[in-house]
């Protein structure tokens, strides 16, 4: 059991919790699984899936930077993460819907 496809995810500032929605490789093409992790959860794993984003600006001399307003996340921690999760925690692992 792994994730075949990430197809959305979502980090809710506000909760600290990310929304995620993927296909695992037993799912079938109209089947997809959503969950809602608090973002915790992946530090406790050791995976650091939040990237604190900067821009860099201005010449050589004179390096600036500038944090944009909204975090991003790193989908390859994410995906590999929920793997992890997953395969411990089989307990929480959403049931598939049809779309």
């Amino acid at each position: 059991m792994e994730i075949q496809e990430l197809m959305f995810f979502y980090l809710h500032e506000n909760s600290n919790q990310v929304e995620v929605q993927f296909r695992l490789n037993i799912d079938s093409d109209e089947e997809v699984r959503t969950d809602l992790i608090d973002v915790n959860e992946a530090i406790d794993f050791g995976y650091d899936i939040i990237m604190e984003d900067y821009d860099l600006t201005g010449d050589e001399e004179e390096e600036e930077f500038y944090w944009l307003e909204s975090p991003t996340i790193d989908e390859d921690n994410l995906i590999s993460f929920l793997n992890e999760y997953y395969v411990i925690n089989s307990d929480k692992l959403p049931k598939p819907e049809l779309i």
